[in-house]
């Protein structure tokens, strides 16, 4: 039972992942959504502990992938892509500085 929820868990996560991800994207949305549904009902019929471990493993990671590393760009004329990052991806400025600092 504990398996069922872990399954369970890693499905609606990997959902609300791509509705982030693919934010205003309707082609890229049904693509994800299809692509889940399709892997979690080819391996739904799957009994051994172990190999429901390793899948439960390999969705959390595809989901923190999506989360982190996805980015969504759109056309806005022929040879210009307009970003747009996730707030979540976004990272404090700080500059580079080959000098350590010095500790008070």
């Amino acid at each position: 039972m504990a398996a069922r929820l872990k399954v369970l868990s890693v499905f609606k996560a990997l959902h609300r992942t791509r509705m982030a991800v693919f934010k205003d994207d309707s082609r890229a949305l049904t693509a994800a959504r299809l692509k889940i549904n399709e892997e979690f009902r080819k391996n739904k019929n799957e009994t051994s502990e172990e190999n429901i471990e390793k899948m439960i493993k390999m969705g959390s990671d595809v989901e923190v992938v999506l989360r982190e590393t996805v980015l969504q760009m759109e056309h806005v004329e022929e040879n210009k892509l307009l970003l747009r990052p996730r707030e979540s991806l976004l990272l404090e400025n700080v500059p580079y500085c080959d000098q350590p600092r010095k500790k008070s």
